[in-house]
């Protein structure tokens, strides 16, 4: 019998490799994507906000967006420009 044995062999099925690879390239893609399509209105309309009270530059504000199977987290970085005291 150990004939037989040495041509079977102990390959993966191709459904599941191909459903490993596939996790693969989805996990990549999603790290290249920035984010919703919303995202970039939604900067514009944050520095339309802040700019009616201080003078910040598009540079100074970022908006990041991560979201993995159960939570979804926007993250705002505004960088306030310095106030100086007399």
């Amino acid at each position: 019998m150990a004939l037989l044995d040495y041509f079977r062999s102990n390959k993966k099925p191709t459904a599941s490799l191909a459903k490993e690879r596939l996790k693969i390239i989805v996990a990549h893609e999603r790290q290249n994507r920035e984010g919703p399509d919303y995202l970039p209105q939604l900067k514009q309309d944050i520095l339309d906000v802040i700019a009616k009270y201080v003078k910040v530059g598009d540079e100074k504000v970022s908006v990041e967006f991560d979201q993995n199977d159960e939570l979804a987290v926007l993250e705002l970085n505004v960088t306030l420009p310095d106030v100086e005291r007399k």
